[in-house]
């Protein structure tokens, strides 16, 4: 079964820093993943396994900090997933695509706080509630951002990590 790692915590820098997708790629063969494929340096894996979510998120956390050192948490999709956030994408044309994020995550959302938030007014920036993920316009010109992965975590006590529409779009097909 197709399975797509979206690792959170991944910095160009610094304990939490890949060195080598090449080398990322080859450990996570070494425990068993099958037709295991990276896609940028910001954490993006699609591979293949009969594990359960649970068994792959603590083998692939416990694989990259054993052989990389970095503490990363672990986001599980399916292909399927991607593709129905990317095809339900509530920006329109009139949006810059390039500015649009998705916001993904393991953990289970509160509704009532997730309400409350989709409701809060964050000037030019926009954030929607969908079926596989949230959704945030970010424009390149709004004066102080407000919505990230940080804020979004610490008002729904979850672990999040963030995408590009283009990047998820891409992940989708792989």
């Amino acid at each position: 079964m197709k399975k797509i790692i979206l690792l959170r915590g991944v910095t160009p820098t610094g304990p939490n820093r890949i060195p080598k997708m090449a080398y990322l790629r080859e450990i996570l063969i070494e425990v068993g993943f099958e037709n295991v494929q990276t896609y940028i340096q910001s954490g993006n894996i699609v591979f293949e396994t009969n594990l359960s979510d649970e068994t792959v998120r603590g083998l692939v956390h416990y694989t990259i900090l054993e052989n990389i050192g970095a503490d990363l948490s672990v986001i599980i999709k399916m292909p399927e997933q991607l593709a129905e956030a990317v095809q339900e994408n509530p920006f329109g044309n009139s949006y810059d695509a390039s500015r649009v994020h998705l916001v993904f995550t393991n953990d289970k959302l509160d509704t009532g706080i997730l309400k409350n938030l989709a409701q809060t007014d964050f000037g030019d920036e926009a954030l929607y509630i969908g079926s596989q993920c949230l959704y945030l316009y970010l424009p390149r010109e709004a004066k102080k951002k407000r919505l990230n992965t940080n804020f979004l975590e610490k008002k729904l006590g979850i672990r999040a990590t963030m995408r590009k529409l283009s990047v998820t779009s891409k992940l989708c097909l792989m």
